[in-house]
C-alpha cells in the first residue's frame, strides 16, 4: 500500500514529521500541516513536499486543509489526526485549558472525519488514523483536560471504526506513553505542581521513544488493519489489567502518584 495520497496534521515535529517522513519513505505523497507556518513550511520544503499552515482544529481550517489536499494531491486516501495540546492541570485548569484540549484533541478528529468520511467507501476505502495516548486508555496523572480528552479521541475513534469499519473506512488509534518531543520535554521547566506530576508521571511510566518509533508502530497498526497502535507494550498489559479490576489498577495509580510526590 503505497502511492497513497496522505495528510498528517500537526508535522512541523515531533511524531507528526517522523509519520510524514515514514509515510514519503514508503513512497506515498503527503501534505504536511502545522499551525506553526515558519516550521510546517521548512519542513515541507526539506521532504519536498507541500505544506499547509492553519488551525486544522477549527471547521474552517479543516475545510480549507481538505480543499488543499485535493489541489495539491488529487484527494485523501489517509488522514492522520495528530496535532494535539498538552495543558491544563489539576482542578485549576480553567475554562480555556478546558475548551482548548476537547477543540483540539477531540472535535478536530471529528470535523476531519466529517469533512472525509462520507468520501470513503468500499470500493474507494480510507484510513483515519489519530494520535491518541496511553493517556486515552489509562489517565494521565496531574492533567484532567489531556485525560479526559485523550480518552474522548479514543472513544470517538472506537465509534468510527465500529460504524465504518465494514464500510472502506479503516481507523486506528496511536497510543504511545513517552515520546521525545517538544511536548514532553516542556516538562523539564514545569513548576506549578500539577504540572511537574503530569511530566514526571510520564518519564516515571516507561522508556521515551523516539518518534520514528511510534510512527513505525503506526504504519505497521494500518497496514495490518489494527484499531491499536501501541509503541509501548506494557500499555497493552495495563489496559487489560484496568478492566480485570479496576479498583485495583485505581489503588495501584495512587500509589503511583504518591511515590512522585503528588
Amino acid at each position: 500500500m503505497t502511492g497513497r495520497r496522505c495528510v498528517v496534521t500537526g508535522a512541523a515535529g515531533g511524531i507528526g514529521l517522523a509519520i510524514a517522513e515514514a509515510l514519503i519513505e514508503r513512497g506515498d505523497r503527503v501534505l504536511l500541516a502545522d499551525l506553526d507556518e515558519q516550521r510546517v513550511s521548512e519542513a515541507g520544503e526539506r521532504l519536498g513536499q507541500p505544506w499547509f499552515a492553519g488551525d486544522v482544529a477549527s471547521e474552517a481550517g479543516v475545510t480549507d486543509l481538505v480543499a488543499r489536499a485535493d489541489e495539491e494531491l488529487g484527494g485523501v486516501d489517509v488522514f492522520v489526526a495528530n496535532a494535539g495540546i498538552f495543558r491544563g492541570f489539576g482542578l485549576d485548569a480553567d475554562e480555556f485549558d478546558w475548551s482548548l484540549s476537547l477543540d483540539v484533541n477531540l472535535m478536530a478528529h471529528v470535523r476531519a472525519a466529517r469533512a472525509l468520511v462520507p468520501r470513503w467507501s468500499v470500493e474507494n476505502p480510507g484510513v483515519f488514523a489519530v494520535t491518541a495516548s496511553a493517556a486515552g486508555l489509562l489517565t494521565q496523572l496531574g492533567s484532567p483536560t489531556y485525560s479526559v480528552s485523550k480518552r474522548a479521541a479514543v472513544g470517538f475513534a472506537e465509534w468510527l471504526a465500529a460504524t465504518y469499519g465494514d464500510r472502506g473506512v479503516r481507523v486506528t488509534a496511536l497510543c504511545p506513553m513517552g515520546v521525545a518531543t517538544p511536548m514532553a520535554e516542556a516538562g523539564e521547566t514545569a513548576t506549578e505542581p500539577d504540572a511537574r506530576l503530569a511530566h514526571a508521571s510520564v518519564a516515571a511510566a516507561g522508556e521515551t521513544l523516539a518518534p520514528s518509533e511510534a510512527a513505525r508502530v503506526l504504519l505497521e497498526a494500518i497496514d495490518e488493519g489494527r484499531f491499536l497502535a501501541l509503541p509501548h507494550e506494557s500499555v497493552g498489559t495495563m489496559y487489560g489489567r484496568k478492566a480485570q479490576d479496576t479498583d485495583h489498577w485505581l489503588s495501584g495509580m495512587q500509589r503511583f502518584r504518591t511515590s512522585l510526590g503528588g
